[in-house]
């Protein structure tokens, strides 16, 4: 029997709309840590914090306008991350993903302030909200799989998102770098609060490299790291990095394509929803 494309349509926007309904009902995704208290305190105050309200951190400083500006940015990106967050967890719920550091979902104020304060350090003359507006993982989530079911656990996961109304930002593939990071950042805005948000996919083995290699990377980015240290650090990353599996079909995973409308038909392109495969069942074991 042939259906009408508008009504297949239809169908497949409900079927979305019960997938996310469903996932959100079975109950906490698997993670590695407790989920954070479900609000946060607006107002910011850090050890870093000069009296005259600017503030510092190995070298490196803002001032107090600046400083301001910071904090009313993760204002916001607490605000946001409370919409953002329900689709995070139905997302790895359906796409059978472990959701790796749920309670570090948030960036921390001294963390976005470094950021801040490095690129302008780097960029004499760029402003405090360029530099914020160039930050999309104030609000971040890892989303981690076997590399066996990893290819189809970034498809199903990104396609969710951006079925969700999510628009894809950025989208670095790096597995099939020969040295350094390997895995897929991803950057999206929400709809409604337009905030940016960062999900990184993984396997337990690039995660593992991830974690071990923090404290080189960090030591690499400050300002009075000496040349030659820099390309020591690099090159004990690379190792690390190397060892690990690329999982198959990984280097060939894209971003979801835009969901734009078709001016020639005046209607909505198709609904990536409609090449998703069918929620997970309730039996999924539930962390």
């Amino acid at each position: 029997m042939n259906i009408p494309r508008t009504a297949r349509r239809t169908v497949a926007r409900a079927a979305t709309a019960a997938a996310l309904a469903t996932a959100l009902g079975l109950g906490a995704v698997p993670t590695t840590t407790a989920a954070a208290p479900a609000t946060a305190p607006h107002a910011v105050r850090t050890p870093g914090t000069d009296p005259d309200g600017g503030w510092h951190q190995d070298g490196l400083r803002l001032k107090a306008a600046d400083n301001r500006k910071v904090d009313a940015f993760v204002a916001r990106a607490r605000r946001a991350e409370r919409s953002i967050s329900p689709q995070v967890r139905a997302v790895a719920r359906i796409s059978h993903a472990d959701l790796i550091g749920f309670d570090q979902r948030l960036k921390s104020p001294d963390s976005l302030k470094r950021k801040v304060a490095t690129w302008m350090h780097e960029s004499p003359g760029q402003s405090v909200d360029t530099s914020l507006g160039m930050i999309n993982d104030a609000v971040r989530y890892t989303l981690q799989w076997p590399a066996g079911k990893y290819s189809q656990g970034v498809h199903t996961a990104a396609g969710l998102l951006s079925a969700w109304g999510n628009d894809s930002t950025r989208w670095a593939n790096t597995w099939n770098r020969t040295a350094g990071y390997k895995a897929i950042n991803s950057a999206w805005r929400a709809p409604g609060s337009g905030q940016l948000f960062e999900v990184q996919f993984h396997t337990p083995e690039s995660k593992a490299a991830q974690l071990q290699t923090h404290k080189l990377y960090e030591e690499q980015r400050l300002p009075g790291t000496p040349p030659a240290r820099v390309r020591e650090l690099q090159q004990q990353q690379n190792a690390i990095f190397a060892a690990v599996p690329v999982p198959a079909g990984a280097e060939r995973l894209t971003a979801p394509a835009h969901r734009v409308a078709d001016p020639s038909r005046h209607r909505p392109a198709p609904d990536p929803a409609r090449r998703l495969p069918a929620p997970a069942p309730a039996h999924v074991p539930v962390g």
